[in-house]
């Protein structure tokens, strides 16, 4: 029997993005954090573990490529010719991007440990990991299998409401429970950017994530405003920092991926 492969021991940094809630635009803080972080010159993998509701391929349009093998397992699909950012997802295994993946837990969470194993990201810099929303199975696979690997931890992402600042204290308590640091917490669709005079209005309420990261002593990595631009842009598979370089939200964006390359790897 061959020895089990090690590829995730040659990443650099292991990051996860979790949600306690679905539409807060989870997956979408990961793709705009893998691509800054490219931008930044860094090499980036994006791993999507959201096994029902599969996006990332989506967003950067690469939806039909197929999965190719090498000899050391599986190769992501880069989504440039340099190959500085790879993506793995279910939705390179499906036959039809329509059919639904109704799987029980064991199912899932053999798929899961084989993302997690035999995808050969060479020399990424950085893992980024989209989760489904919730605490179930899919999560405790992820966070079981990645603990020996020191992962820096995970971004907790919320919108500004009571409701999803709620579900995110419970993500919050799963991750002190499974003992994954917490990098800190994203407010997301803080505020709504006009796409003709780039005036931020707040058409929720504000607040609610940076007071969870302070009730909680957790960094507060910043808000990012909606931007209907941001939302074109991910359905046509399209670069939003080519596009809207000057908006407040990939200002936002911006910032807080400094702060994440500034952390140390050692998190308390």
């Amino acid at each position: 029997m061959s020895a089990p492969r090690d590829h995730l021991s040659t990443v650099k940094h292991v990051i996860l993005v979790l949600s306690g809630k679905g539409g807060v635009g989870k997956s979408t803080v990961a793709t705009q954090i893998a691509l800054s972080l490219r931008d930044a010159g860094h090499k980036v993998g994006i791993l999507d573990v959201d096994l029902c509701g599969p996006s990332i391929p989506k967003m950067f349009n690469v939806s039909n490529q197929d999965i190719h093998q090498c000899p050391e397992g599986w190769l992501p699909v880069f989504v440039d010719k340099e190959q500085t950012l790879g993506i793995m997802s279910i939705s390179f295994l499906l036959d039809n991007q329509n059919d639904a993946v109704v799987w029980r837990g064991p199912k899932k969470t053999a798929m899961i440990k084989q993302f997690l194993n035999d995808v050969y990201w060479k020399d990424m810099d950085y893992l980024i990991i989209d989760t489904p929303p919730g605490t179930s199975d899919e999560h405790i696979t992820v966070m079981e299998n990645l603990k020996q690997y020191n992962p820096d931890g995970a971004i907790l992402v919320t919108t500004p409401q009571a409701v999803a600042v709620g579900d995110v204290r419970r993500e919050l308590t799963f991750c002190r429970k499974t003992r994954i640091p917490v990098i800190g917490i994203i407010e997301n669709m803080s505020g709504f950017v006009c796409p003709h005079c780039s005036e931020c209005t707040n058409i929720f309420s504000k607040g609610g994530g940076e007071a969870l990261a302070k009730q909680s002593e957790v960094p507060f990595l910043g808000c990012i405003p909606l931007d209907p631009q941001l939302t074109q842009s991910l359905e046509e598979g399209q670069s939003f920092a080519d596009k809207c370089s000057s908006s407040p939200t990939m200002a936002a964006i911006n910032t807080l991926v400094k702060r994440l390359m500034a952390i140390d790897r050692d998190l308390p």
